[in-house]
């Protein structure tokens, strides 16, 4: 069958199945005459694409094929456990392992006077070995030289791992000003690369990370201190109170919290980054959109393709391609200069996770592989089961995907007609508050076809919205990726994938498995060769990788619909629950600038970090608005740790307000503005690069603050301090994390390029705020805020900054 002929069977609608309308919809006798009326050639279309029992297609499946096809599997198997034993040896490899029990067995079968020592040890242990009576004489021999070989190579590859641990500890090159790197630095880079071998798989550097370094208790207590100076100068007394309280923690109970600690450092992988996933997103009791998930988008103002269905399948396959890399380990590790390595722990949790709800803490699960071979597909409220694998483990080719939501999309034409409004707004429920939605999935969801369907959602690899909507804009389509209408997304899920009518697409991503950078590289390999490949017809429909089609006689079935039973008592917990989804939908005040004035090329003309030129416009804008500083929150990561997570740079230093103050003062030289600019950027660079260094504050105060409860100490200093809210959140998206990324300064890729993404506020009254700076000319900026509060309005701030970046122009000197 031809390409056209399955494309145009596929979007002929099907019928519905008698199998797959649930009892709760539809009587015996509304069965049978559903079963009636289905036609004889909708039927024999759906068995030919999706169970592939089409005559002529079986016969085609030759012997070959299917020797091909179990081929396939038995590579992919042997490919993971090879990358498994590579992980294993590493930094050594199977080449060194066999020339160092070569090398061995040389020494002894072989009289060399200079090895004479060693092949006399040899033969002391030749002289103990069990079983040697059995065994001829070099048999004995070469049993010996192996496992001395091995013993030899496994002691020198775990030495190299701990010294490279040592090595990386080493952080002056992070401090280092100008392009031109010390000789101290160049001789450990050297090192590191010695040491650290080549061809890691994804995971080898695990094992030679070094564990996060707990930061002294006296400065973190005077960095605390020197941050709260600018945010209370107006209010003096309570400034001192702080200062009163702080040093009666440094010399009571401070000390003996921080032996915790340190203790803790000794045996954990990372002393703060399990308590920071269980006590700030687990034990988080929240509503997940808005308040904790964040989303990312496509690109801005051009798609490869209209055709919604072939966008979604071009998407998944993508990302199928890059977990196929995860699983088997042949995903590249991120490394920084090409030599300094970053922790790739949370790729492992990308696909298959769902945060599980309860009533006081919730559960993050990440499923096996054998039990997550398909996704899930929200068309109109109704959801279906989709293999995404065939009977031999290969990913389903992209037109074979593509065909197949096609058929889902006719196909919830017809079944949607019959689905209650309740069943539609099941998944409203996953935006309750978090023991809410515990105590309705344990009473509701613990048995029968609601329990089969949610095990189905829950253990699915990622779940795909094919929407009914399209947005003229960017920030309509960036708000609708954060929310979705009330009963649209699974915010359980860790990553959801939003496919909109016009093409367009995004992710709303679930947050305490993963942090944002590990889900935009994944998403920039999508990204990405859709602008360098051609993954798509003229006509929008999907081109098939290497030329390979899914047949249909190998599908394992075609998509199935899942049901819900919805009861009196359920309904009433989903009215309820939609309303307040409706809130906080309607709460939600976000805004996506575009700024094309400048970027970071113009920046640097003012000696200074980009990052910083931007923390610095967000303060003078709000003090502008305002007229008092921020306390601000901008997320630095700590991945060169073991099991690192994020860090907080309190960017609003003391540095920072002088600036702010100095450049709002119309008396004020410009070249002073500019002194001051550079002052407060420069201060802001090294608390960003402390905070990359596991010498933040934040982190430290929390991990504190959780061992006095542990020991049942309680806290009002710390409790107090880390309970001031976060008026101003930021944070900088990672632009390009592959390095082979065409550059984002190309004129051709201009309207191609993405904005990156958001997250909500964090405080009530205070505004969230992410920017990416994508090429030397350009900014994009996501600010959000309650239209409750009554004080903030996104695009008054967007406007304000926008007046700040242009006025900031003049200290570009």
């Amino acid at each position: 069958m031809g390409d056209s002929e399955e494309r145009d069977g596929c979007t002929k609608p099907n019928g519905v199945q008698k199998d797959d309308v649930p009892s709760s919809l539809e009587s015996e006798k509304g069965r049978e005459e559903a079963e009636g009326e289905e036609d004889e050639e909708d039927q024999a279309l759906s068995s030919r694409l999706m169970a592939g029992t089409d005559e002529d297609e079986i016969s085609g499946a030759s012997l070959a094929h299917v020797i091909k096809g179990t081929m396939w599997a038995w590579r992919r198997s042997f490919r993971t456990a090879k990358n498994k034993i590579i992980r294993f040896l590493w930094p050594g490899s199977v080449f060194s392992l066999g020339v160092t029990v070569a090398g061995i067995n040389a020494i002894r079968l072989y009289d060399v006077t200079v090895f004479q020592p060693v092949a006399s040890k040899l033969m002391v242990l030749e002289a103990h070995l069990p079983f040697r009576t059995y065994m001829a004489p070099t048999s004995v021999t070469l049993c010996a030289g192996t496992l001395t070989g091995l013993a030899l190579f496994m002691i020198t590859t775990l030495s190299r791992r701990l010294l490279l641990r040592q090595v990386l500890n080493y952080r002056a090159w992070m401090y280092e000003t100008g392009k031109k790197q010390s000789k101290l630095t160049f001789l450990w880079g050297l090192t590191v690369k010695l040491l650290a071998g080549w061809s890691p798989s994804l995971y080898s550097y695990q094992g030679c990370l070094p564990r996060m370094p707990v930061p002294s208790l006296k400065e973190s207590v005077k960095s605390l201190i020197d941050s709260l100076e600018p945010i209370y100068a107006h209010d003096p007394e309570k400034l001192e109170e702080f200062k009163t309280e702080a040093k009666e923690f440094e010399d009571t109970v401070g000390p003996k919290l921080q032996k915790a600690l340190l203790l803790r450092s000794w045996w954990a992988d990372n002393f703060v980054s399990d308590w920071w996933i269980k006590y700030v997103y687990l034990m988080g009791r929240s509503p997940l959109p808005i308040n904790s998930n964040y989303y990312i988008m496509d690109q801005g103002y051009w798609v490869p393709t209209s055709k919604p269905c072939a966008r979604a399948a071009g998407v998944l396959y993508q990302l199928l391609c890059v977990r196929e890399l995860i699983l088997t380990e042949e995903l590249d590790p991120l490394v920084i200069r090409n030599t300094i390595p970053v922790c790739m722990d949370q790729y492992q949790y990308m696909f298959s996770t769902t945060r599980i709800p309860g009533e006081e803490i919730d559960t993050l699960v990440n499923y096996p592989p054998s039990k997550s071979q398909h996704i899930v597909v929200n068309r109109l409220g109704i959801f279906y089961k989709l293999d995404i694998t065939d009977k031999y483990g290969r990913v389903i080719s992209p037109s074979t995907l593509e065909q197949q939501l096609e058929w889902i999309m006719e196909d919830a034409k017809y079944r949607v007609e019959s689905l209650s409004e309740n069943e539609r707004l099941v998944p409203v429920l996953t935006s309750q508050e978090r023991t809410t939605w515990a105590r309705v999935r344990q009473e509701y969801f613990s048995t029968g076809v609601n329990k089969e369907t949610l095990e189905w959602i829950e253990s699915a690899v990622l779940v795909i919205v094919l929407d009914t909507h399209s947005f003229p804009d960017l920030s309509s389509r960036a708000s609708y990726l954060l929310h979705g209408e009330a009963g649209s997304y699974w915010f359980d899920k860790s990553v959801e994938l939003v496919v909109m009518s016009d093409g367009h697409m995004g992710l709303n991503c679930e947050h305490s498995f993963a942090d944002a950078p590990v889900v935009a590289h994944v998403m920039e390999f999508n990204l990405t060769y859709d602008v360098i490949s051609k993954l798509y017809e003229d006509d929008g429909h999907c081109i098939d990788v290497g030329g390979y089609k899914t047949p249909a006689y190998d599908l394992r079935s075609k998509p199935i619909p899942l049901q819900w039973e919805v009861n009196e008592g359920l309904a009433d917990c989903i009215a309820r629950a939609e309303s307040n989804a409706q809130k906080s939908i309607d709460d939600l005040d976000l805004v996506l600038f575009d700024h094309r004035e400048f970027g970071k090329g113009a920046m640097k003309k003012c000696r200074v970090s980009p990052d910083a030129f931007i923390q610095m416009s967000l303060h003078t804008t709000y003090r502008k608005m305002y007229s008092v500083p921020a306390l601000t929150y901008e997320a630095s990561m700590t991945r060169l740790f073991k099991c690192g997570r994020t860090e907080t740079v309190r960017s609003m230093t003391k540095e920072a307000n002088a600036f702010v103050e100095c450049y709002l003062d119309k008396d004020t030289s410009m070249a002073e503005k500019s002194k001051m600019l550079r002052e407060a950027c420069s201060r802001h660079a090294i608390m960003y690069k402390d905070a990359m260094n596991g010498l933040g504050l934040d982190r430290h105060l929390f991990a504190l603050y959780v061992a006095s409860r542990g020991l049942g100490i309680d806290c009002s200093f710390l409790k107090k301090v880390l309970s001031i809210p976060w008026t101003l959140s930021t944070s900088q998206q990672p632009q390009q994390q592959i390095p082979w990324s065409p550059s984002c300064n190309d004129p051709k890729f201009y309207m191609q390029l993405c904005p990156g993404g958001g997250f909500g506020p964090v405080a009530e009254d205070g505004y969230g705020v992410s920017y990416m700076v994508p090429g030397e000319n350009r900014v994009f900026f996501h600010v959000s805020s309650r239209k409750s509060a009554p004080n903030t309005s996104s695009a008054k701030f967007v406007d304000t900054l926008s007046e700040t970046l242009h006025d900031m122009k003049d200290l570009f000197c």
